[in-house]
């Protein structure tokens, strides 16, 4: 006697499945999570490791950056010592188990911590990309709108290439424009620096700073701090940030331009909704997906600019204390600095994608 299945009945899924399906999750947010996060470690290790190969191409630190300066017996001792005259590879190997325990090693010509280094200056770093963020934001969305409503007309075109200037010229080249224009000329925002004198030794005195001016500013509840220091952050913020503007400018009319092809938008525009309306109201926040998206691929730009732009307005964070190293030719440090930059970029773009995709269902499958 024959048994019939009913073809309405599902196939049961293999054995072999269920421990995967277990182990990652039947949520396909709960797996893009823990496959991006695992994907974290290899982006590390490759990162530090090319920081690592690249530094000591120089030859090893202690000579770069104390040769001609100590006696060669002195030089060989510090050399021993630090545990440079050992095989690299065996340098390697204990480099990256200090890495991913948190040790960065010590500065050459200071002796402080990489660590401490990364605290100190890391917040005056933070807060300028902040700064830049938030004037890419303002500055290139509402741009990029305007572009894509006016999209192969005059507008379009000139804020196009204006986008491809902001992108294209140097940071370091809009600082000083910048600061020729409204510090020298116009005498009306500071040149240089974080903040005052004066706000910087009652920043300091507050019994818990945070290191990020804006913030203790307003520990201290003085307008006229408050104002120094938001005085001093306009011209690093807009040269760093017009960096990034363009970018957004650029991505949010191409984005815009798209979702207004879309057939549901071609329906609203045939019950007689006006263009501007469905801009603002329809194609707007698709397009603000794939600007979350980048911004953590922006992260890098800005830290990146931040080197150049710190050293032009003397922003005493890390890129500006990263110059410094280099014209010492402390190795170490720059290593150091290097590698904490590279694992704040990897973090960065691992929360940027857990964003995207509890935004747009469409990123978890």
């Amino acid at each position: 006697m024959s048994t019939t299945v009913s073809a309405d009945v599902a196939p049961s899924p293999p054995a072999s499945e269920a421990p995967k399906r277990k182990l990652l999750g039947a949520n396909p947010l709960v797996r893009y999570i823990i496959v991006r996060f695992l994907l974290i470690i290899p982006t590390i290790f490759i990162l530090v490791s090319m920081v690592f190969i690249i530094m000591r191409v120089a030859g090893d630190p202690i000579t770069a950056a104390l040769g001609g300066r100590l006696s060669p017996e002195q030089l060989a001792e510090r050399i021993h010592k630090a545990g440079y005259d050992r095989p690299i590879i065996v340098q390697y190997v204990e480099y990256i188990g200090q890495v991913f325990t948190g040790n960065f090693g010590k500065s050459i010509t200071d002796g402080r911590p990489i660590s401490a280094i990364i605290v100190t200056y890391g917040t005056a770093t933070l807060e300028l990309a902040i700064y830049a963020l938030i004037v890419a934001l303002i500055v290139g969305i509402p741009l990029g709108m305007v572009a894509a409503y006016f999209r192969d007309r005059w507008p379009d075109a000139i804020l196009r290439i204006f986008a491809i200037l902001w992108y294209a010229t140097p940071v370091f080249f809009v600082g000083l424009l910048l600061k020729l224009v409204f510090a020298v000329w116009l005498d009306i925002l500071p040149v240089a620096g974080r903040a005052s004198t004066r706000t910087e030794l009652d920043l300091d005195s507050l019994p818990h700073p945070t290191g990020i001016y804006l913030i203790d500013a307003f520990q201290l509840g003085d307008p006229g701090a408050i104002g120094d220091v938001l005085s001093h952050a306009v011209l690093p913020g807009l040269a760093l940030g017009f960096l990034t503007a363009g970018i957004f400018l650029r991505l949010v009319r191409t984005n815009v331009i798209g979702t207004l092809s879309m057939d549901y938008v071609d329906a609203a525009r045939s019950r007689g909704v006006s263009e501007f309306r469905l801009v603002r109201k329809h194609a707007f926040k698709p397009a603000l997906i794939p600007v979350i998206t980048v911004i953590g691929l922006q992260i890098a730009l800005l830290l990146g600019g931040a080197v150049l732009t710190e050293t032009t307005f003397e922003w005493r964070g890390l890129g500006f204390q990263l110059t410094q190293y280099l014209g010492a030719r402390d190795f170490v440090a720059v290593q150091g600095i290097v590698a904490v930059l590279a694992v704040i970029v990897a973090v960065t773009n691992f929360i940027v994608d857990i964003i995207a995709a509890l935004i747009d269902p469409r990123v978890r499958y």
